[in-house]
């Protein structure tokens, strides 16, 4: 019979005991998930990325950008004045991964979509201080630069395998809508795009 001097004595059973209790945890709290809706289907006027706005995606989290910014505001009322609405997983459902994080040495990214211009989001990522005076985040200075295109069906083909629904046709015109855009223009686009669909549905 299993007593507590048994196992604090045995650090062997102890660990796999704490691996089984950790296991049964998260599966219980993990599983359930998958079949609620609100979290496998997508909030009204949801699409996949174009092409552009993931090619501006896979930029975003090449730079590392979702280590200072998060794009899950949480629902509390600080946040939801803050920023607008609190984060719902169906926004996110076409996201592999998904960006949520508490991070926050930048501002919340979660509803950036169209709250300033191109222009705006153009100065500030080259020299962020001159739009924002206190602004700790570095020159992304060599975004100005042509945008990889020659992967972007490959991208799009793999996304398809985990449910992302690309038809054969977006798939096959994905390389000319990257061409002659930048890195700094699919950038743009793709924080442009960020929250809107949850905010025209409001």
């Amino acid at each position: 019979m299993l007593t507590h001097d048994k196992i604090e004595k045995n650090i062997g059973l102890m660990i796999v005991l704490m691996i089984l209790t950790v296991s049964v945890a998260g599966l219980v709290e993990i599983v359930p998930l998958f079949f609620q809706r609100s979290t496998t289907e997508p909030v009204t006027g949801l699409k996949p990325y174009d092409p552009v706005r993931l090619a501006g995606r896979d930029i975003y989290i090449r730079e590392g950008c979702y280590n200072c910014h998060s794009q899950m505001i949480r629902p509390f009322r600080a946040e939801t004045e803050r920023y607008g609405h609190y984060s719902v997983a169906g926004e996110f459902v076409y996201d592999h991964p998904f960006q949520w994080g508490s991070k926050r040495t930048g501002p919340d990214l979660a509803r950036v979509g169209g709250r300033y211009s191109d222009e705006w989001q153009r100065i500030h990522l080259l020299q962020p201080r001159d739009v924002v005076p206190e602004s700790n985040m570095p020159a992304y200075y060599w975004l100005d630069r042509p945008a990889r295109s020659d992967d972007i069906e490959a991208r799009m083909k793999a996304l398809r395998r985990v449910g992302v629904p690309y038809s054969d046709q977006e798939i096959a015109g994905a390389r000319e809508q990257l061409k002659g855009k930048t890195e700094l223009d699919v950038l743009i686009a793709y924080l442009q795009g960020m929250g809107t669909e949850l905010k025209q549905t409001k």
